[in-house]
């Protein structure tokens, strides 16, 4: 994997719906002032909870918030993604946009627009695409790097197989490969074999970490905090979470939260990052965040980590 230090990324993707402009602001001015650098949106975000039915909010706040802060270009990268955004308002997954060179290329410079910028520090493809032949994804996304408005591409939600061999056709196009992962990761697990209730979502798996570790790639987890489940007695786990398993995991995090003095949350963020993985974290407000950028304090060891591991 990736010898970079683990960094808490500031998830966008409510920006501008449920998180109204203002407390945006707030929060990425927090997110600066404690340290924070990398921000993750997407041109899709949040089509679901937007009147409009397409996505674009998230992406005009940030844009907004960099017009009005000079200099926090500078001071922050910026990641998007395209693939999912609906075509046609409130029509998804029927108008979802694709991975074509040309549906890439204009959901792209759509991204650009929006945030006001002339270049991006990361482009994901939000998922697979499987109607369109992989080379002309990974021709695309390379074209990109090579006019200098994405520096790096990655795969979110991509099968490892399937970003190794994107990865080859990038060697024998002479183009930039991906080399980032983005998946679905947290302490807690479901049940083997059931579906997740969220459409889209594709969990980390050990082929995953283990591509990563053997070419070098960085790992970003979605999902990170299950949405505040681990301090929230409000927010309970979905139901496909409910097992013995989980059970002893959320035992052991109790006690090792005690021993650190941290919070769940915290300690949950700190174990993704001892494993050279970097949370991404969704907040709606500034305390949250703050807490969230103190788990860079929080120490682990190796003593911690089997018990998580003996746990499960």
């Amino acid at each position: 994997m990736n010898t970079t230090a683990p960094q808490i990324i500031l998830g966008t993707m409510e920006f501008g719906t449920r998180v109204g402009t203002d407390q945006a602001f707030a929060i990425l001015d927090a997110f600066v002032a404690g340290g924070g650098v990398w921000l993750d949106t997407a041109n899709c975000y949040s089509f679901w909870a937007d009147p409009s039915g397409v996505g674009g909010a998230s992406e005009r706040v940030i844009g907004a918030w960099l017009r009005a802060r000079p200099g926090a270009r500078d001071a922050v990268r910026i990641a998007t993604k395209v693939r999912q955004n609906p075509l046609v308002a409130h029509s998804w997954p029927q108008s979802a946009e694709g991975l074509s060179a040309d549906a890439v290329r204009t959901g792209f410079e759509g991204s650009l627009e929006r945030l006001g910028v002339d270049h991006v520090d990361m482009l994901w493809a939000h998922a697979e695409d499987r109607e369109v032949p992989l080379e002309e994804t990974v021709g695309v996304f390379g074209e990109l790097v090579a006019k200098g408005t994405a520096l790096r591409v990655g795969a979110a939600n991509h099968a490892a197989w399937r970003v190794e061999c994107a990865r080859s056709l990038a060697r024998e196009q002479g183009v930039e490969p991906w080399t980032a992962l983005q998946l679905r990761h947290s302490l807690v697990q479901p049940r083997p074999l059931t579906p997740l209730a969220e459409g889209g979502h594709r969990l980390l798996t050990a082929d995953d970490l283990d591509l990563a570790q053997a070419r070098g790639l960085t790992v970003w987890s979605y999902s990170s905090l299950m949405w505040g489940s681990y301090v929230r007695a409000d927010k309970p786990l979905p139901q496909t979470y409910e097992h013995p398993g989980n059970t002893r995991v959320l035992s052991v995090l109790g006690d090792v939260a005690d021993e650190v003095s941290a919070s769940r949350n915290q300690v949950v963020l700190a174990w993704l990052m001892r494993q050279g993985i970097d949370p991404i974290v969704g907040v709606s407000r500034v305390e949250q965040i703050e807490q969230a950028l103190a788990a860079r304090l929080v120490r682990l060891g190796d003593e911690h980590l089997e018990r998580f591991a003996q746990a499960r």
